[in-house]
């Protein structure tokens, strides 16, 4: 089951903690994609903190809220870009989106393989992906009162052999979320050491986060048609030249 929208809001916008975990995501995703000129970026669950870098450079950006969340109007001052739809069917056209992000959504989905058919329709051919869910090794799926504690928190391996399964071929595994979910002072303001520190001794293990990047995988079409006739042309005519056998 979703959480509700007005959860995640008042978590991400309304805490320090939910704005320190804001910045160690968003400052990693911006690690894996520096914000470009002409791109046309979506997110999908509540993915919408992460994407303000790209609100300027991008040819488009998108926030895709599922209908048992919720939605909310983002960004805030801004001219709206959210847009709250079904899970498995989106309002975006096929391969209309070249960066798509996904933040408290795969956890909650009680249909993870339709959801990851609908990520590969709306993306360009090589587009890419990244897919942030709760580290099941991590300290934060212990604490449910932030949103990491709920939903179904994924190993790496899990979480890339579902990407694979559905045609996305995982790239690239890194994590967020390294300092303590606590929010008192002494770890929220070391939090950056924590987010620097310990992800150079362990990329992905302590992390509270884990996320996946990868690219969408085209299947090259089969032979078939008038090239395969070709290949294998008629034999009706066949043996039309030859000795008749003796009966």
């Amino acid at each position: 089951m979703h959480l509700d929208v007005q959860e995640l809001r008042n978590f991400y916008y309304r805490t320090r903690l939910g704005r320190a975990a804001q910045k160690a995501i968003r400052d990693q995703l911006c690690e894996l994609w520096p914000p470009a000129p002409g791109q046309r970026v979506a997110g999908f669950g509540f993915a919408v903190p992460l994407l303000r870098p790209y609100l300027g450079p991008a040819r488009r950006v998108v926030g895709l809220m599922p209908g048992p969340q919720g939605v909310m109007p983002w960004p805030a001052g801004m001219p709206n870009v959210s847009v709250l739809c079904a899970e498995t069917h989106w309002p975006l056209e096929p391969e209309s989106a070249d960066r798509l992000v996904l933040l408290h959504a795969l956890e909650f989905s009680e249909q993870p393989t339709a959801l990851l058919r609908e990520c590969w329709r709306v993306l360009a051919p090589g587009g890419r992906i990244v897919v942030i869910v709760p580290n099941r090794a991590g300290l934060w799926t212990r604490r449910e009162g932030t949103p990491f504690g709920h939903g179904r928190p994924y190993s790496p391996g899990q979480l890339q052999a579902q990407l694979r399964n559905n045609d996305f071929a995982p790239e690239r595994v890194v994590s967020a979320l390294y300092a303590p979910p606590s929010d008192r002072r002494f770890w929220l303001r070391t939090a950056g050491f924590w987010e620097r520190g310990v992800r150079k001794m362990m990329p992905w293990r302590a992390g509270g986060v884990l996320m996946v990047e990868a690219v969408k995988q085209v299947q090259a079409p089969t032979r078939g048609g008038l090239g395969e006739m070709v290949r294998r042309p008629l034999r009706v005519l066949e043996g039309a030249g030859a000795e008749p056998s003796p009966t």
